[in-house]
């Protein structure tokens, strides 16, 4: 097969790679360009370990093909955060113990990230839909709710971090 030549935007920076039609997105992320925070849990979109935003939009990695990331703006763990500065989102993960074998964690990260850049106040039932996708194995659901709800208090400016 012959590749094919891809330039898209990654976390803010262009970037350029080559690769199989068939290749997914996912593994262009890790290892094509090394950007191993994205996991693989499923192969199949059903646990959102894989999230990353295209365009803003929430999807399973997984699902997309490389070649479709030509000309998008990609959003992944690796930008989530400020060069060393956790983002609060992250911050929150890490004081409310909403982790523990780290599969699923990048995912639900951009998947909160990406839920509170479209709704800065949501419910706790409107958090717990956004991130039906996401499932984790470890942890349970609340403390990652409580993490998500955290972050939006301090994101809004309502809490102190």
């Amino acid at each position: 097969m012959t590749k094919t030549h891809v330039t898209t935007t990654i976390n803010g920076e262009v970037i350029e790679f080559l690769c199989e039609p068939s290749d997914t997105l996912l593994a262009v992320l890790r290892n094509e360009l090394q950007l191993t925070g994205t996991k693989e849990g499923c192969g199949s979109g059903d646990c959102g370990s894989c999230s990353v935003t295209i365009d803003g939009r929430l999807v399973c990695s997984c699902l997309v093909l490389g070649v479709e990331a030509e000309g998008v703006e990609i959003g992944t763990v690796e930008g989530v955060a400020d060069k060393d500065k956790l983002h609060v989102i992250q911050e929150k993960f890490l004081e409310h113990a909403a982790l523990q074998c780290g599969i699923c964690t990048p995912g639900l990260i951009v998947s909160a990230k990406a839920l509170l850049d479209e709704n800065p106040e949501p419910t706790e039932e409107e958090a717990r839909y956004y991130l039906a996708g996401n499932l984790c194995r470890c942890t349970g659901y609340d403390k990652i709710i409580r993490a998500v709800m955290d972050s939006a208090e301090v994101m809004r400016g309502d809490a102190q971090s």
